[in-house]
């Protein structure tokens, strides 16, 4: 029991860190404007890391070789995918000019929901790492919260990137917090699953992190960073 409770709480702590967007709700329509660029080039930098320092890495470690990038393309294209199937569904061409007001920019919600998904997947997997950690037959709790530690560390950047996304993508300030918040939560969710499938679990883990690293290249590199080489 205790060992529940000790995931349930250090996953919750994490999953409240998403809220780091709150202090938007108090600035000016302008004001936030004018910081959208920086927004947008954070997100850019901070998914490219978690991508190629934290997801690729540990793939490479759950997954042998000769198939770990099969699953990183296969993210990759499965988003593309996504993209064009979301594009399609909404009927919306997508939107060109980064200078555009909020509700012209209704197209690009399309790779701020794939945002969503691969930010679930990631949490989820933070979560199976966190509960894994306290259940270390000698010493769990210490390293459990050690682990919590540098997940926040490492989630507050993201995090912050996540919102940035949604707000570029034309979602209310409001919406974007809430929306990062419930995908946050899939972090208490995959503590939760670690505990009770902890052998599925482990089994699907190097299979959802390399799908999740090829997504996060995918958004960075064709939604992201073109927006930044509009802007003159």
């Amino acid at each position: 029991m205790s060992h529940l409770l000790n995931i349930f709480a250090a996953t919750s702590v994490v999953s409240l860190f998403s809220l780091i967007g709150i202090y938007a709700l108090s600035l000016k329509e302008e004001t936030l404007h004018r910081i959208l660029l920086i927004l947008v080039a954070f997100s850019a930098g901070s998914i490219l890391g978690a991508a190629y320092l934290d997801l690729l890495p540990e793939a490479i470690e759950l997954v042998e070789e000769s198939v770990v990038f099969i699953y990183i393309v296969s993210g990759f294209v499965s988003f593309f995918f996504l993209e064009r199937f979301i594009y399609w569904y909404h009927g919306h061409p997508h939107e060109e000019d980064i200078s555009a007001t909020f509700a012209e920019r209704e197209s690009t919600k399309g790779f701020a929901y794939l945002n969503l998904l691969g930010d679930g997947v990631h949490n989820f997997i933070d979560g199976m790492i966190i509960a894994a950690s306290f259940l270390v037959p000698e010493g769990g709790f210490s390293v459990g919260l050690a682990t919590t530690i540098a997940v926040i560390f490492h989630e507050l950047p993201q995090e912050m990137g996540d919102y940035g996304i949604l707000i570029y993508g034309g979602f209310k300030r409001s919406v974007a917090l809430l929306l990062n918040f419930l995908v946050a939560l899939t972090v208490v969710l995959g503590g939760l699953s670690a505990i009770f499938f902890i052998g599925a679990v482990e089994a699907l883990s190097g299979f959802l992190i390399a799908l999740s690293a090829g997504g996060f290249i995918y958004l960075a590199a064709s939604e992201l960073i073109p927006e930044l080489h509009k802007e003159k």
